[in-house]
């Protein structure tokens, strides 16, 4: 971990060299950090399913924040070469591409480029790049190789227009080799084949892959359409370095006098090894359409050449650039030599770009010189023979290590990010739709479960509501209860008691009566006291009056004395099942109807007639007296019929034929069972 830090802060630290030394050990360290944290190569996301809300969100904003410091997607405009395309136009064919590294050389990773066209109004995509295909690398002499990647339609490599990159872990190889096992259609025809723009195998930070040979199973190779099999590793591919990184670098350009030999200098301080060199056009255009041609200020021939004192009387030709065709020209223009030791380069313009007679001009956004893959002239001293044409077009610009687009990265680095920013952008709207829909079910939940609480809270409102009227009903119950059984078993007492306190007021003068009275009084007072007990055990005992029968028995005897008075009962196992308020009331309205016929009636006989069944119980009381009709009001007495009332019970008096009151109590256990 520790070795892979240093790896990263030394790495970083050679991309703030232009910075002022202030701040340059904080940015390189926040480079390495960010890049540490922000690994290149894509990790197969977990299923979304298995990750909380949480975690999405967590997820969604690591996407946000490493889609902020990648490459992004920026292609090419104008012309160029395309790549390679197969000249079978027959479905259901193999195709094959192979690169010859000459060697054995030690490789880490495969980089496939689709050839992209444009497939609407302003949408690009992989071009005939294949649904299903393999990748196998080989040594000399062996025909059979190693198959080192095998993707299918189950892996969802399309739709695309980013590299696909295939890492491995490092292994010796000759040659590697794409098999396409299912080729797509090509976007202008509908036919089946197999295209590409750019194979890169990379041994560390450099591609060994350029301009190496290259045969294929079939080509539709043709230098006038852009399409050959050697355009697979000329170091051309259709996108534009954008690194979402740095500031911007407005390229070197200028219009030397004609007849002059333009020429660079670049001092790298120190002798160092190189073996290739990189050339980036200057930007031609942000317009649509552009305003001038591809490869504009860019020569036509460049000699380079090396040496190690400042004279160049010891120098060594390097590399010659001729561009023969615009397939040679593009954003970054790659040549490969053979490794040689310099401290001084120069490039020498033979044949700067004509635009029009005797008006030359000449331009690069940056130079880079390279020994396996890593740029050695980044911020070393630059000179030319030719002054730029503006004060914003400096020489100093060629080693600054950036273009128009910011920061100039490593070939490898650049592949990577704009291959783990597909992966970002094809997982992002997955991660959100999860999210949208983890969060419409939550909103759901909530509403719902507002509902439940509203719900819930009217419930209670409505519950403590009918409490409080169940228990003002019980207090009222409650109370007439009382008020009955009170004046049931304490009226005619009382009632008494004022008679006898009235004779006893006349008899003052009568010693032997009016001790009698006092007797009497004395005996009533204390059964009124008893009474009084009895009303309250009422209310508290369960076991009162648990035998109705037996209980108005007792109650007639003790009330009718000297009237004749006959009990009948049917049905008794039926009356066990009335709630023990109900048993009471029963028997105090019995009670209250023989009270009745004993002060009112003046009846010699009185009959009782209870009736029960599983539906109803009917109580019938009747007697020979005088009736109602002597009533002022002629109606029932009120204490007759509150006590009906508290049964809940229809109440119905009438007069016999034969004389007297019968008075008939009816109700339902049905009822009953709700009160």
């Amino acid at each position: 971990m520790m070795t892979a830090l240093w790896y990263i802060i030394t790495k970083a630290g050679k991309t703030v060299t232009r910075h002022t030394h202030d701040k340059g050990v904080c940015l390189c360290i926040f480079i390495a950090f960010a890049q540490l944290m922000s690994p290149l190569s894509a990790t197969p996301a977990p299923a979304l399913d298995s990750l909380s809300t949480e975690q999405l969100e967590t997820r969604l904003d690591t996407i946000d924040a490493q889609l902020l410091t990648l490459a992004s997607f920026n292609m090419q405009t104008g012309t160029g070469a395309i790549g390679y395309r197969t000249a079978h136009i027959t479905p259901g064919i193999n195709e094959w591409i192979l690169v010859d590294l000459e060697e054995n050389t030690q490789i880490d990773q495969v980089v496939l480029v689709p050839s992209l066209a444009r497939a609407g109004a302003s949408k690009v995509q992989a071009d005939a790049f294949p649904l299903e295909f393999k990748v196998v690398v080989g040594l000399a002499g062996d025909s059979t190789g190693t198959m080192v990647a095998h993707y299918t339609a189950d892996d969802q490599l399309l739709p695309r227009i980013a590299p696909v990159v295939i890492s491995f872990p490092p292994m010796e190889a000759a040659w590697i080799k794409v098999e396409a096992l299912i080729c797509t259609q090509r976007v202008w025809d509908n036919v089946d084949s197999l295209q590409l723009s750019e194979i890169l195998i990379f041994s560390g930070q450099e591609n060994v892959a350029l301009h190496r040979p290259t045969r294929a199973s079939s080509s539709a190779d043709s230098y006038t359409n852009g399409y050959h099999q050697c355009y697979l590793v000329d170091g051309l591919m259709p996108y534009l370095m954008s690194s979402n990184q740095g500031k911007q670098s407005v390229a070197l350009l200028s219009e030397p006098n004609p007849g002059e030999k333009p020429t660079i200098y670049i001092d790298l301080q120190s002798p160092q090894p190189l073996n290739q060199i990189n050339l980036h056009s200057i930007e031609v255009s942000n317009q649509i359409p552009q305003s001038i041609d591809s490869g504009f200020a860019t020569p036509r021939g460049i000699i380079v050449e090396g040496a190690l004192k400042a004279d160049f009387s010891d120098a060594v030709q390097l590399v010659e650039y001729q561009v023969n065709s615009i397939f040679d020209l593009g954003s970054i223009m790659t040549r490969k030599f053979p490794t040689t030791t310099c401290r001084y380069v120069r490039l020498i313009l033979t044949e700067p770009f004509l635009q029009v007679k005797n008006n030359q001009k000449v331009g690069f956004a940056e130079i880079e010189l390279l020994y396996q893959g890593e740029n050695v002239a980044e911020g070393r001293p630059v000179s030319s023979n030719f002054k730029p044409d503006s004060q914003t077009r400096s020489v100093d610009s060629l080693t600054d290590g950036r273009n128009f687009y910011g920061n100039i990265l490593p070939l490898r680095d650049w592949i990577e990010q704009l291959a783990l920013r597909h992966e970002l952008q094809t997982e992002r709207p997955r991660v959100e739709t999860e999210l949208k829909q983890r969060h419409a079910r939550q909103k759901t939940n909530f509403n719902r479960l507002l509902l439940s609480f509203a719900a819930l809270l009217v419930g209670t409102i409505i519950i403590i509501l009918v409490n409080r009227i169940f228990r003002q009903r019980a207090i009222h119950q409650t109370r007439k209860h009382i008020a009955a059984d009170l004046h049931d078993e304490l009226g005619a007492n009382l009632h008494a008691l004022g008679l006898l306190s009235d004779l006893t007021q006349k008899s003052k003068d009568k010693p032997d009566k009016l001790d009698k009275l006092l007797q009497r009084i004395r005996g009533l007072t204390e059964r009124t006291g008893a009474a009084a007990r009895y009303c309250t055990d009422m209310l508290e005992a369960k076991e009162i009056y648990e035998d109705v029968p037996d209980q108005m028995r007792r109650s007639s005897s003790r009330i009718l004395q000297g009237i004749d008075h006959e009990l009948t009962f049917e049905g008794e196992a039926e009356l066990h099942r009335l709630s023990p308020r109900k048993r009471i009331d029963l028997c105090l309205f019995h009670k209250e109807c023989l009270t009745n016929i004993l002060r009112h009636s003046g009846a010699t006989k009185a009959t009782t007639r209870l009736v029960a069944n599983k539906k109803n119980l009917e109580l019938v009381i009747t007697d020979n007296g005088q009736g109602l009709h002597s009533s002022p009001e002629n109606r029932i007495p009120n204490s007759i019929m509150r006590r009906s009332q508290l049964l809940g019970s229809k109440i119905q008096v009438e007069k016999p034929q034969d004389g007297g009151t019968r008075i008939t109590l009816k109700f339902n256990f049905k009822r009953l069972g709700f009160r």
